[in-house]
């Protein structure tokens, strides 16, 4: 019996599994969003959210803190720079877990673990697709926004050109 044993071992000696969350949790707030199994996006979910919070904190011992966790300076500065400060005025909750179903092959459930921040997510999301690039639709000419002629003679020209115009043409063998 697991009486008192808090925590999964994910099948993952100690330091095995001390680096699988750290380096989740460093994908998670360099990325903002990151699909796992659900069992691993609940281990990580805890971790994540504490380094937001020294992260909020701001000062050098949460920075120093932070990177002996992270392990990576980049990935501290991400956090203190861009991530905390958009959390400043939340109370905790920073992140959330989307069931996404299972996994092809193994049937492992799957999830995306997120930021909540709707801003930085859509910002991350946009920065990682490519811009599509939209066709210009064809505006039908507006009889009305055209100019007026200036001069009789231009009159006189613009119906034989219109009447021209409405004239089909004949297929060419």
């Amino acid at each position: 019996m697991r009486h008192q044993r808090a925590g999964k071992k994910l099948g993952r000696d100690s330091a095995h599994r001390k680096a699988l969350y750290s380096n989740l949790a460093g994908a998670l707030i360099e990325h903002g969003r990151i699909k796992t199994t659900v069992t691993k996006a609940k281990a990580v979910k805890p971790l994540a959210e504490q380094m937001i919070t020294l992260g909020r904190r701001g000062d050098l011992h949460a920075r120093r803190q932070a990177t002996a966790f992270l392990r990576s300076r980049d990935v501290v500065h991400h956090l203190f720079a861009e991530v905390a400060p958009r959390f400043k005025d939340r109370p905790g909750g920073y992140t959330r877990i989307v069931k996404l179903g299972p996994r092809p092959g193994d049937s492992a459930e799957m999830a995306y673990l997120e930021l909540v921040d709707e801003e930085y997510v859509a910002q991350q999301r946009e920065a990682r697709t490519p811009a599509v690039q939209e066709e210009p639709v064809a505006e039908e000419p507006v009889e009305a926004a055209e100019e007026a002629p200036e001069t009789e003679e231009e009159l006189v020209e613009e119906p034989e050109a219109e009447a021209s115009d409405d004239e089909p043409e004949e297929p060419q063998a």
